[in-house]
Formats: structure tokens, C-alpha cells, sequence
């Protein structure tokens, strides 16, 4: 009987998966790079523009940094050269509610046979979780179409949420009234935003400080998105004190998450969120109790 010979798949995803390169290199996550625009400068997303950065050229000239959009060239640029090493591509979009790229790296799939795009209806390290997944499949020698109706079906399990501290960068960004962040600010309100059908939304306030708050966060968010898959759990932060990255990493511990990854969030969301922003993120359809 003839072996049959397995597929070499390439896991993709933009920059916005805000994985380090560690991470990336462990789980084969190859990356196309948004670029972020600060004044007259243009930098690479993860490359030569971190957090620290961003918070410097915002404190010095009060507006928000842009994202360079990626078209449908850099697209069919990008998965040209990767289909010269892999027999197929699976690429994971940011939110097609929060950028139009997504629309554009479908069009551009549309001329590849073996492409595949996946909405994540996420950002950041709810992109990572749906790109591991993925990886694991493909390295179980499951086919690129099924991977693709596998990861899809799983999209809506994603459960990504930060807690912010201040509504500065939200109402810069046109997110929120001037009023509605003097008032959040004094009262020390610290909105919960979380991905719904793909766009960002409040889903709770919490007042006080920040280390108690990601405590009592962390412990709603597992409360309320209650039945996780525990192989894979992340903390991501713009900043953040020692504190709040301690009780997030161990409410995830005591949940019993196997893996527990600490990350950085990369310039999408250090725009839209600013300092002190931080999330616990993990998919939500492992066994109920």
C-alpha cells in the first residue's frame, strides 16, 4: 500500500498576532508585518516599534499613531513566496470589524487554489490561540480544507477581553466623548472591552486599583467564560505592574491552564488601549464541569 505523503502547511498570521519570536518560531507561525506610522515616520509593527515608543511620540505630540493598511498586493506577494516553500497557506486575519485587511488578504486568497483565510473576529493573542490550534493540526497531518472548517468553527470560542485603566487613547481615537473620559478618569472607571461578533465593546466597569481590579477581572472573566480549553491560556499587556501580570498568571494557574504564555502586546493594541492595559485571553469550548 502506498504511503501517503503528508501536506506541509504554513501557519500565517499579520503582526496584530502579538506572539515574541520565541513563540512564533515554536509553533512555525510565519508574519506579514502592519506598519505604524508615528508623524512622518513609518515603522514595522514588532520590529522597530515596541509599546514605549508609541507612549512617548503620544505624550509629546497628543495624537494617536496610524496603521499602514495592508492591500490585496501585499498579499499575493506574501502568500506567492510562502507557496514556494508549502504546499498550502492558512492565514489568520484581524478582525474584519476592526480592519479592512482581512477583505483584502480574502480577495487576494480568491487566486490561490490552496489559500485559505480565517476572520478571526479577534486581536491580538485571540488570533495566537486559533494559529496554535492550527499548527497542532497540521502537524497531526490533518489536511489544509479540514484545518480551515476546524479553526472557522471554533472562531466564535475565543474569548479576548483587557481591562483598561484610562480612557485617554480610546478618546483620541474617537471611542468615547471627552466628557465620558473626564468622568472615567476621575471616578477611576476601568472599562473591560471585549471582542463581540468582532468588534470591540464595553462589557463591564470596575473602579479602583488596577492590581485589585485585574483580580476581581480575572475572576468574573472565568466566572462568566466558564467552560476553557486549558491546553493554552494567555496575559497580554501593553504594561503593566508586577502585581497585575501576578494575579492574572495566577488565576489562570489556579483555573489549571496548562501553558500560561506572558506577552506584550504589539502597536494595534498599545493604539487603540494605551498604558496599563492588560487581558487574559482563551478559547471557551473545552468540557463543561
Amino acid at each position: 500500500m502506498e504511503k501517503e505523503i503528508k501536506m506541509k502547511i504554513a501557519i500565517s498570521a499579520e503582526s496584530t498576532i502579538d506572539l515574541p519570536k520565541e513563540l512564533l518560531e515554536k509553533y512555525e507561525i510565519h508574519t506579514l508585518s502592519y506598519h505604524i506610522i508615528l508623524g512622518s515616520e513609518e515603522y514595522i509593527d514588532g520590529e522597530t516599534v515596541d509599546p514605549t515608543k508609541i507612549f512617548e511620540f503620544v505624550k509629546e505630540t497628543k495624537i494617536l499613531p496610524k496603521t499602514s493598511a495592508l492591500n490585496g498586493e501585499d498579499y499575493k506577494e506574501y502568500f506567492t513566496e510562502l507557496l514556494k516553500s508549502y504546499d498550502a497557506v492558512i492565514h489568520f486575519c484581524l478582525s474584519s470589524g476592526i480592519s479592512s485587511a482581512c477583505s483584502h488578504a480574502i480577495d487576494a486568497a480568491a487566486e490561490f487554489k490552496n489559500v485559505y483565510v480565517v476572520d478571526t473576529k479577534s486581536l491580538s493573542t485571540g488570533i495566537a490561540l486559533l494559529a496554535i490550534n492550527a499548527r497542532k493540526l497540521a502537524d497531526d497531518g490533518i489536511g489544509p480544507e479540514e484545518i480551515y472548517k476546524r479553526i472557522s468553527a471554533r472562531v466564535q470560542n475565543v474569548q479576548t477581553s483587557f481591562v483598561v485603566k484610562k480612557l485617554d487613547y480610546l478618546y483620541k481615537g474617537g471611542r468615547c466623548s471627552a466628557l465620558a473620559m473626564f468622568g472615567a478618569n476621575l471616578m477611576q472607571i476601568r472599562p473591560q472591552l471585549l471582542l463581540k461578533d468582532g468588534k470591540i465593546c464595553v462589557h463591564r466597569k470596575y473602579i479602583g486599583n488596577m492590581d485589585r481590579v485585574i483580580e476581581k477581572y480575572c475572576r468574573e472573566t472565568l466566572a462568566e467564560f466558564n467552560t476553557p480549553d486549558l491546553s493554552v491560556g494567555f496575559v497580554t499587556y501593553t504594561t503593566a505592574t508586577p502585581e497585575m501580570i501576578a494575579n492574572a498568571k495566577k488565576a489562570l494557574q489556579e483555573r489549571g491552564f496548562k501553558e500560561i504564555y506572558e506577552t506584550t502586546a504589539g502597536g494595534t493594541i498599545t493604539s487603540h488601549c494605551g498604558e496599563n492595559t492588560l487581558g487574559i485571553l482563551y478559547m471557551n469550548d473545552g468540557d463543561k464541569e
